[in-house]
């Protein structure tokens, strides 16, 4: 990527909490700042900004899945088994 602006958010917030039209705005811009202003690929920003809850990390890097019912849990497992099935065959 010839350039990045980094934000450790959660997947699905790229640019900061949903309604924080601020944060929302100074990420946008740093992005279109980076555009125009860097001068070699792989250039990269990052955002001065922390997700206020740093929580979410603990729930998705965990083998447990807690925001899973049991039913998502066990159709997830179910596609990362098939996934590794046609791995191994070739087909991926």
């Amino acid at each position: 990527m010839p350039r990045f602006v980094f934000c450790d958010f959660p997947l699905g917030n790229p640019c900061g909490k949903p309604f924080d039209a601020a944060m929302q705005r100074d990420i946008v811009g740093l992005g279109l700042e980076l555009l125009a202003s860097a001068t070699a690929p792989r250039t990269t920003v990052v955002a001065p900004y922390a997700w206020p809850e740093e929580t979410w990390k603990e729930k998705c890097f965990t083998a447990e899945r807690p925001f899973l019912d049991e039913e998502s849990t066990a159709k997830w497992l179910a596609r990362k088994q098939a996934y590794r099935d046609l791995k191994a065959a070739g087909n991926v």
